[in-house]
């Protein structure tokens, strides 16, 4: 199967680039990377031309205009500039472990989608990364231990690994956990429920709903635990100020059975104004 990552990104190039660094030495030519821009600012864009590091696979950067946060928007529009049989998400500001890719590829199996896991850094270890190059693919279970007693990291157990299937499938919606930030899914099943909605506005919950759909349209959920963790370097946190509104509106869902989105990937408003550029 070919992949296409997807990296949501918007004005963090600095964490973009770590996040690139590490795909670069795990893709091959058989995928690609999709860069799904949510309108970052001229300068943070031309950072990224001059820096983005080299790639044995095609990087496009897909971008359209600042509207307020809009991720459905930008990851629907990352996909659809996709040519992958097989969608792999991720957030700009997180570093894939170093094997992330094969994880990825190893769990991915019709009729499933994969729910991906993150280790939280803190916000002086995200400095020691982002200023002084710290790459975290290379680091030992030493340094892993250290950082969890220091409360750098939320956890330690990623660097054990757990390569197979038993424990992973879960049945039936359930919220806890959900992370668009990773997750792996079908095209063919993201294009059969719409993509993401992006009548959710605001920060939270349009990843739940997706979800939800997909459960709905009898797509299992497969997590990825101790196999495809991303390093989510800190930042302050995003304005929830229609969190609540989402919410229920995924709670008025889980009954309904509904599975296509209300406006997704066939209407995506990014579609007339979006400007793509290959990289690599």
């Amino acid at each position: 199967m070919k992949t296409s990552f997807i990296v949501l990104t918007y004005n963090r190039t600095d964490a973009l680039l770590a996040v690139l660094e590490s795909l670069a030495k795990q893709c091959n030519a058989h995928q690609e990377v999709i860069i799904a821009d949510d309108g970052s600012r001229t300068s943070e864009v031309t950072k990224l031309f001059n820096e983005c590091p080299a790639f044995s696979c095609p990087v496009k950067h897909v971008w359209h205009p600042d509207t307020g946060f809009t991720a459905a928007t930008a990851r629907n529009l990352g996909a659809h500039h996709a040519s992958g049989d097989y969608l792999v998400f991720i957030d700009g500001d997180c570093i894939p472990n170093p094997s992330f890719v094969a994880a990825h590829a190893r769990l991915a199996e019709a009729g499933y989608f994969v729910n991906g896991s993150r280790v939280l850094l803190s916000e002086r270890l995200t400095r020691e990364v982002l200023e002084r190059k710290l790459d975290l693919t290379r680091q030992s279970l030493g340094f892993w231990i250290r950082k969890r007693l220091s409360g750098d990291s939320n956890k330690m157990l990623h660097v054990l690994g757990w390569p197979w299937r038993l424990f992973r499938v879960q049945q039936g919606f359930r919220w806890k956990g959900i992370r668009s930030c990773n997750l792996g899914l079908w095209k063919t099943d993201f294009v059969a429920v719409d993509g993401f909605d992006e009548s959710f506005k605001g920060w939270g919950h349009e990843d739940a709903d997706l979800v939800l759909r997909l459960c709905h349209s009898r797509v299992q959920r497969k997590n990825g635990f101790l196999a495809t963790e991303v390093f989510h370097l800190w930042h302050r946190g995003n304005q929830r100020d229609n969190e609540s509104v989402n919410r229920h509106k995924v709670l008025g869902r889980i009954k309904s059975g509904q599975v296509r989105a209300e406006k997704g990937l066939n209407q995506s408003a990014g579609l007339h104004s979006v400007k793509v550029t290959l990289l690599r």
